[in-house]
């Protein structure tokens, strides 16, 4: 290849990072575009470091030594607190944040710019142009949307594809370990625990603490609890603020109403274990999550691209999102080897559209019980999976992938 070509990634989280990366590894001039001015790495989910993420992140030459807390058991608590089945499965367990600043100090960061939005494009056979809010044209050889469940690059592509909600919530925390009781935290931290009232999961885990300290004493705990919610009724009900304001998709945590708050803590002391009703005394602002599916039918637009939660979301009980986004990353860099950009956009897409969607349709078999409604078809898959054996063995596991 003659010149250098140019690549205009929309969304500066992990797919696109990810993406940034690996392009400039091949030589693309590479720029990232983040709506959000400030640094993203304040955000605080708990992941799952799966294998595959590890050998893309190893495959860049970048560090995977200390990238999270090393976990070998799960178990299941009954309502009374004891054991009643446990589950050999080793893996790495660490806050979003700590990968995150892995990828981020791998990228220029004079290529890296905060609080550009795109407000749309538009292409020919010569190449892309990005209208950015600020009012510049940039000019690139491909657009990738890596812009998450609110893109705006896959909203231009495909304006009738909308996130579907799946019938349930999480409400989630990230405790610091010094916060935990000596007693809870030696029955729970170094496992991944689960609870299971009836149509409900609650699990927790630990990960890296925050400015992603992995010391003892220093780490957090990652709680979540999933529970059923109505999407006619109660939905709206917990995404409307103390001012009466509805919110479309999420709510900021210090909006939340607090009789849905003071609710959620009244139901953990009728249904959760001792130790993680104690866990949820500790939550000062807990975060309320809808969870969301989102399946595009395309990836590929002419030199455009969707990638990551812009193309597709999962619900969270795969614990797939970055391992997702990483391989996402990888076909579309080596399908841009080639010099015609839209026959590898096309290649790429025939390559990550059915891994996409065995992700999306594993995930919908995982939490099926966990819905407000069911069809008959997600009762029989809720026969399937929500056993706890099955909780155990299948919950943030991807072998399914590789069967």
């Amino acid at each position: 290849m003659t010149t250098k070509r140019r690549a205009l990634v929309i969304g500066g989280s992990m797919s696109g990072l990810l993406a940034a990366i690996m392009l400039s590894r091949r030589g693309w001039d590479v720029e990232v575009f983040e709506r959000v001015e400030k640094e993203l790495a304040g955000r605080g989910a708990g992941i799952v470091a799966q294998a595959e993420l590890m050998a893309r992140i190893k495959a860049l030459g970048l560090e995977t030594r200390d990238l999270g807390v090393v976990m070998s058991t799960r178990k299941i608590l009954d309502q009374s607190g004891h054991v009643a089945v446990t589950f050999e499965c080793p893996q790495v367990l660490t806050a979003w944040e700590r990968v995150y600043r892995v990828l981020r100090d791998a990228f220029p960061a004079e290529h890296y710019h905060r609080g550009e939005d795109l407000k749309a494009f538009e292409q020919s056979e010569r190449g892309i142009i990005a209208h950015l809010g600020d009012g510049r044209a940039i000019h690139g050889d491909v657009l990738i949307g890596a812009d998450g469940l609110r893109s705006t690059v896959r909203q231009q592509c495909l304006p009738d594809i909308a996130p579907l909600y799946a019938g349930y919530v999480a409400w989630r925390s990230l405790l610091p370990e010094r916060a935990i009781p000596p007693a809870i935290h030696a029955e729970l931290f170094m496992t991944m625990t689960f609870c299971l009232p009836p149509g409900e999961q609650c699990l927790g885990y630990p990960v890296a603490g925050a400015n992603n300290e992995l010391r003892e004493g220093q780490r957090r705990y990652n709680v979540v609890w999933y529970r059923p919610a109505d999407e006619t009724t109660e939905l709206p009900q917990l995404l409307t603020d103390r001012d009466g304001i509805t919110h479309s998709i999420s709510i900021p945590p210090p909006l939340i109403r607090s009789e849905h708050i003071n609710a959620m803590r009244a139901a953990a002391e009728r249904l959760l274990a001792p130790q993680f009703r104690a866990i949820v005394r500790l939550i000062e602002e807990p975060i309320l999550q809808p969870i969301y599916d989102l399946e595009s039918p395309r990836l590929a637009f002419g030199r455009v691209a969707i990638i990551g939660d812009a193309a597709f979301v999962a619900r969270p009980h795969v614990a797939a999102g970055v391992s997702k986004a990483a391989d996402d990353a990888a076909a579309l860099a080596e399908a841009l080897d080639t010099e015609d950009v839209e026959a590898a956009l096309r290649r790429f897409e025939t390559q990550r559209l059915p891994e996409n969607k065995k992700i999306i349709e594993r995930a919908r078999h995982l939490g099926a019980y966990l819905q407000a409604t069911q069809t008959a078809e997600e009762r029989a898959r809720s026969a399937r999976h929500s056993i706890p054996q099955a909780v155990l063995a299948e919950t943030a596991v991807l072998d399914f992938l590789r069967a």
